[in-house]
C-alpha cells in the first residue's frame, strides 16, 4: 500500500507532518537530540546485567508515573506550559537503577499521555521524552560516578545521609538545567514571541519546580531503603499534583482564553489598586482603550478562526511594545485595556502611538486562504490620563478613555486621541 493515503479526499503521510513546518535548524537540533538520547541507551544498555531486584524497582516506578498519568486523564492536561510531578518517579530510576533505565520511564510516560490523554503533535512527545531521557541520563552518570569515590556510600546510603542527599539533589539541579536548555530552545526555536521569563522562570513556576525537586529527593531517599516507600509516597504526591492543577486552574481563571492577557475581572482589580496608589503618592498615570477598527467585517470576510488570530496577534503585540510594569487586558469583543502607571499624558500618547502603528503594520495571513491572502488591521485609541495631585477613580478614569475612544472613531479611526484629567481635551493623529 503507498505510504501516502487518502482520506476523506485529504492526503496523508511522513511529507504532512507538523514537523516538517518548524524552521529547518529546529528541525535538525530534534533530530539530534532524538537520536542522542537513542545512542546513549544502545551504549548503556550494552553493558548493563539484568537483576530481579532492579526490575522489580523499576516496575514499582513505573506503575506510580503510570498512576500518575491516568490521574492527568481525569483532570484534564494543562495546556501551555504543562508542570506536573513526574520527576518523582524518575529520579529515583536514574540515581539508584543502571543508566539504560533512565531513558525508558519517560518514553513510557509520554506514550500513555498521548494514548489515554490528550493526542498531540507525536514529535512534541518524542522530542520531550528524549529531552528528559538526555538529562536524566547526565545526571545519573554523574551520580554513579560521584557516589563510587566515597567507600560504603552507594550500597548504605544511611550512614551517608548528608552526602548522599545533597549529590541526589545536585544531580537533580542539574537534570532541570539540561532539560530546560533543551526543552526550551525548542519552544523559542518553535514561536519566537513567547516570553520564557514570564511562563517558565517567573516566581510561581520556580517555586513549584524547586517543591517537585525536594520531593523527589526524598522520594529517591526513601526508595534507596525499601520501594515499599512508593506505597506511602504516591498518595502524598498525587496530592501535591493536585495542589499545581489547582494552582493552573486558578490562573485559567484569571486569563483571557484566546489571548493569554488577563481577563477583565483580573484587569480592572489591578487597574483599581494602581489608580488607588497613584493617587495616594500624587504620581502620574494613565488609562488607555483600544478598539480593532471594522473587525466584524474580519470575521465576516476571513472567518472568526481569522478573527481570533488577529486578536492572538494584538495581544502579542501588546505584550511586547508595554514595559514590565504595565499591563494588557482582554476588555471584551474586540477592544483592549491597557494600564499605564507612573506615565504623563504626553509619554501615555507616544505608547499608544507606537502601539497604533505597530498593529498597522502588522501583516497576518488568514487561515486557510488561498494563496495566503493577508488581513491588514487597524485600531483606534482612547487615552485618559491622570495627572500627578489629581483625585480620580478608576471609573473616571475609564469613561474619559471610552470617550476618547468613541472620538477616535468619529474622527475617521486609525488614530491616538487623549482625554487629560486636568488639561482637557487633545488628539494625536494616526
Amino acid at each position: 500500500m503507498d505510504a501516502i493515503c487518502s482520506i476523506r479526499g485529504r492526503r496523508t503521510g511522513p511529507k504532512t507532518w507538523p514537523a516538517w513546518a518548524l524552521p529547518n535548524w529546529l528541525v535538525a537540533f530534534i533530530a539530534v537530540v532524538v537520536l542522542a538520547d537513542a545512542a546513549c541507551f544502545a551504549v548503556a544498555a550494552s553493558t548493563v546485567a539484568i537483576h530481579a531486584r532492579d526490575l522489580g524497582l523499576f516496575a514499582g516506578l513505573l506503575a506510580c508515573s503510570a498512576a500518575t498519568v491516568e490521574l492527568t486523564r481525569r483532570a484534564g492536561e494543562n495546556t501551555g506550559f504543562v508542570k506536573d510531578v513526574h520527576a518523582t518517579w524518575e529520579l529515583p530510576v536514574a540515581m539508584l537503577l543502571p543508566l539504560a533505565y533512565a531513558p525508558v520511564l519517560p518514553v513510557v510516560r509520554f506514550a500513555l499521555t498521548q494514548w489515554r490523554v490528550a493526542r498531540v503533535p507525536v514529535h512534541r512527545r518524542v522530542f520531550s521524552a528524549a529531552a528528559i531521557g538526555v538529562s536524566y541520563l547526565a545526571a545519573g552518570f554523574v551520580f554513579h560516578r560521584v557516589i563510587g569515590l566515597v567507600p560504603g556510600a552507594a550500597s548504605d546510603p544511611g550512614q551517608h545521609a548528608l552526602l548522599w542527599m545533597a549529590l541526589v539533589a545536585a544531580c537533580a539541579v542539574l537534570q532541570w538545567i539540561i532539560n530546560q536548555a533543551l526543552v526550551l530552545t525548542a519552544i523559542k526555536g518553535s514561536d519566537p514571541t513567547v516570553r520564557l521569563r514570564d511562563e517558565q522562570f517567573a516566581r510561581e513556576p520556580i517555586f513549584n519546580d524547586v517543591n517537585e525537586l525536594c520531593v523527589a529527593v526524598l522520594v529517591t531517599f526513601c526508595v534507596a531503603f525499601s520501594w515499599i516507600a512508593l506505597v506511602f509516597a504516591l498518595p502524598f504526591i498525587n496530592l501535591l499534583q493536585r495542589s499545581l492543577r489547582h494552582n493552573r486552574l486558578l490562573e485559567d481563571a484569571r486569563t483571557d482564553f484566546k489571548t493569554g492577557l488577563p481577563n477583565t475581572v483580573t484587569w480592572q482589580r489591578r487597574a483599581t489598586a494602581e489608580v488607588g496608589r497613584a493617587v495616594r503618592t500624587q504620581t502620574s498615570l494613565a488609562i488607555a482603550l483600544l478598539d480593532i477598527d471594522r473587525f466584524k467585517l474580519v470575521n465576516d470576510t476571513y472567518g472568526h478562526l481569522a478573527g481570533d488570530l488577529v486578536l492572538k496577534e494584538i495581544a502579542r503585540t501588546l505584550t511586547s511594545q508595554l514595559r514590565d510594569y504595565d499591563l494588557a487586558g482582554r476588555f471584551g469583543g474586540e477592544e483592549f485595556s491597557l494600564l499605564l502607571p507612573q506615565t504623563r499624558a504626553v509619554d501615555a500618547i507616544r505608547i499608544a502611538e507606537r502601539i497604533r502603528s505597530n498593529i498597522a503594520a502588522m501583516s497576518i495571513i488568514a487561515p486557510g486562504a488561498v494563496g495566503g491572502e493577508r488581513v491588514q488591521v487597524t485600531v483606534s485609541i482612547g487615552v485618559a490620563a491622570l495627572d500627578s495631585g489629581t483625585d480620580r477613580t478608576l471609573s473616571q478614569l475609564m469613561a474619559a478613555a471610552d470617550a476618547a475612544l468613541y472620538r477616535a472613531k468619529g474622527c475617521g479611526r486609525d488614530q491616538v486621541q487623549m482625554i487629560s484629567t486636568t488639561r482637557g481635551l487633545s488628539a494625536v493623529s494616526g
